[in-house]
């Protein structure tokens, strides 16, 4: 049997003419903040201010860089501002402090539990065999904790 699949499925739907939902939500919205801004400045500093307006919600609803609507990089933008910035991993930090012509290094963080390569190779073997294999080594490394 053949199917057929779908295609252009990130297309949205027109609505009105060559408009989307979003667009005339973003229209509409724009219409909102024009008749309000209308009914409480006076003339002159309306359309001072409906520029700006009329251009940013224009830009919100049709501008797409790389595809995708702005309001997304908005969103990306302030997330990545309020998010709290986690480092997952770090080599080790070496902190240089000079006296005279001598420099001298010394450890931020220094490592409690160094693995050498022989314990590596013994857990590598041991996770290898499903727990079926195993050193005198891993059964240290066990009892330690």
């Amino acid at each position: 049997m053949l199917f057929n699949v779908p295609q252009y499925t990130d297309v949205q739907d027109k609505v009105a003419g060559p408009l989307t939902v979003k667009q005339l939500g973003w229209l509409f919205g724009m219409g909102g903040v024009l008749i309000f801004l209308h009914s409480i400045l006076d003339e002159l500093t309306f359309w001072i201010a409906a520029i700006p307006v009329v251009a940013l919600f224009a830009t919100f609803a049709f501008y797409k860089p790389n595809g995708q609507p702005l309001i997304n990089y908005v969103f990306y933008g302030i997330s990545f501002i309020f998010r709290p910035k986690v480092y997952t991993w770090r080599r080790e930090q070496m902190i240089q402090e000079k006296k005279g012509r001598k420099t001298h290094t010394k450890e931020l963080h220094p490592t409690k539990n160094s693995l050498e390569s022989q314990t590596i190779s013994s857990l590598a073997k041991t996770l290898d065999s499903d727990g079926q294999e195993h050193d005198i080594i891993f059964d240290e490394l066990i009892k330690k904790g």
